[in-house]
């Protein structure tokens, strides 16, 4: 192999990567609708469509055991993939489990781990059906594969996005991120002492949002209960900016987004300014907020708009006007994907 023809893996990203080693694949199984490319692949048996999707978590990429308790990782390792079956406008209904585990770790550090994601599991109704355990030489790796399902012709998929569609948002978004920050923070401050007591007063809300996240099922619910489906969705794990550019890349479309209507907590704002970030990059490219991005086409605007924990936050526009973002002194600015890259690190 000659390696003056290397490239580095960074160079393409997480989603490049995939694409480029999966480009030109093709299904030989007629159940087989849809595979890789979205948050989850779909099958179809008789008339229920079968969602399949799965999440690699590595200790010191994805999570900080200094700061992280393992009740909670699992918790959250749970979640992050029901959030992804939720995606698609399914129900999660399977997980399995697969560990990496060093020497380091005992039966009870594992047990504290199983209570979080058994926890989920009994929140969001889940099955916790099998998996695997192996012995790692770099810490602690998680691996969870969910299956859930949906009716026949309900999966929303991120390529139906079309011109004049709404873009719409759960939640508020950034939070997670500053609450990442401010665990770096205490972090920091703690090397060396003893007895340090983290300061986390007055911002519990941002540690609870990047510790236990959760999937909004919620919103999936009152879609359904007020007759909309969207038509095109994704949860928010990596950035606002990277979600929304995926969605309208394929669905081959634009988009413009408003800074005044992207929704941000209070704390999220009073923690921004503590730490001198910009507020609206962190809310655009922070990640982790599991929050979900979707389309519903116009017509839809007065019924989404009485949905309690939604936000309008823009509309999808034809392709050639590009993506970009309405500032509130009513600069277009281009969006750019900056949400977390794992495989840049």
């Amino acid at each position: 192999m000659d390696e003056s023809k290397h490239r580095e893996i960074a160079e393409l990203g997480e989603f490049g990567l995939i694409d480029h080693l999966t480009s030109g694949l093709s299904n030989v199984n007629d159940a087989t609708l849809k595979g890789v490319g979205d948050d989850a692949a779909v099958m179809r048996y008789n008339d229920t469509d079968i969602l399949v999707t799965t999440d690699l978590l590595l200790e010191g990429v994805h999570f900080d055991l200094t700061y992280v308790p393992l009740m909670h990782l699992g918790y959250k390792s749970a979640i992050v993939n029901f959030s992804d079956i939720y995606a698609m406008n399914g129900t999660p209904r399977q997980i399995t489990v697969s560990l990496g585990i060093s020497k380091r770790f005992t039966v009870e550090h594992m047990e504290m781990l199983y209570a979080g994601i058994r926890k989920a599991c009994g929140i969001y109704g889940v099955d916790l059906v099998g998996g695997d355990t192996t012995s790692s030489r770099q810490g602690l790796v998680i691996s969870i594969t969910c299956i859930g399902d949906a009716p026949a012709g309900k999966i929303v998929y991120r390529n139906g996005a079309r011109d004049t569609d709404l873009i719409c948002v759960s939640g508020d978004l950034g939070a997670a991120y500053m609450g990442l920050q401010l665990l770096e923070r205490e972090k920091i401050a703690s090397a060396g002492q003893k007895d340090f007591e983290p300061r986390f007063e007055g911002k519990e809300y941002l540690v609870e949002r990047q510790l236990k996240p959760e999937a909004r099922r919620d919103i999936i619910r009152e879609l359904a209960e007020a007759g909309i489906k969207p038509t095109a969705m994704m949860d928010i794990s990596d950035g606002l900016s990277s979600e929304l550019m995926h969605i309208c890349k394929q669905s081959n479309t634009g988009c413009r987004i408003y800074e005044d209507r992207i929704p941000i907590d209070y704390q999220t704002a009073v923690m921004a300014e503590e730490l001198g970030m910009n507020l609206v990059t962190a809310a655009l490219n922070g990640g982790e907020d599991y929050e979900l991005l979707f389309t519903v086409p116009l017509t839809a605007h007065d019924a989404v708009a009485k949905l309690p924990g939604i936000k309008v936050i823009g509309h999808i526009t034809k392709p050639e006007l590009g993506c970009a973002m309405i500032t509130r002194d009513d600069v277009e600015i281009p969006l750019r994907a900056q949400g977390w890259n794992p495989l840049a690190e």
